[in-house]
């Protein structure tokens, strides 16, 4: 068992090795715990904090893809609903958005299971949005959703003034 004092040394290391990474550094606190996953000393693993690590990591990745979205979409509204005002910005932030959906797409395939409910979900706020950015009244943009998950992400799409 060893000494008291071996024992509050044990003790000791054991909270800073734990430590919040809040309260220290935290890409420290992330290489303590990959080293303790690393080595199998799962004892010492902050299992608390590293959980809300990766449910936050969830949670932003969910995120950027609900973003994303509403950004593509918006542009697509702007780009049927405007076509006097089109410019190469916009198409440039189309083509990006798309680029990026699909690398998210890619490297947490997970995701594409969501992107239906994400489609519907981001709608009413890529509908504001647009009214908001083009000046134009709310109810110039379909209330529904006026393209397909498919249209939304095929590079070769793009909507045709006054089409819905």
């Amino acid at each position: 068992m060893g000494t008291p004092l071996q024992a509050l040394s044990k003790l000791q290391r054991l909270i800073m090795q734990t430590a919040h990474h809040d309260d220290t550094d935290y890409l420290h606190w992330l290489q303590t715990q990959v080293s303790h996953l690393r080595t199998g000393r799962l004892e010492y693993l902050d299992r608390e904090h590293l959980i809300e690590e990766l449910e936050g990591m969830s949670r932003s990745e969910r995120r950027q893809l609900r973003n994303r979205l509403i950004v593509l979409m918006m542009h697509l509204l702007k780009l049927e609903h405007q076509p006097e005002k089109r410019s190469r910005s916009w198409s440039v932030t189309i083509i990006t958005q798309r680029n990026d959906i699909k690398l998210l797409l890619r490297d947490s395939p997970s995701l594409k299971s969501t992107l239906p409910a994400a489609l519907m979900e981001t709608y009413p706020r890529a509908r504001q949005e647009a009214a908001d950015e083009t000046g134009l009244p709310l109810t110039t943009f379909p209330e529904t959703l006026p393209f397909s998950l498919e249209q939304v992400l095929d590079e070769d799409y793009w909507p045709e003034p006054g089409s819905h």
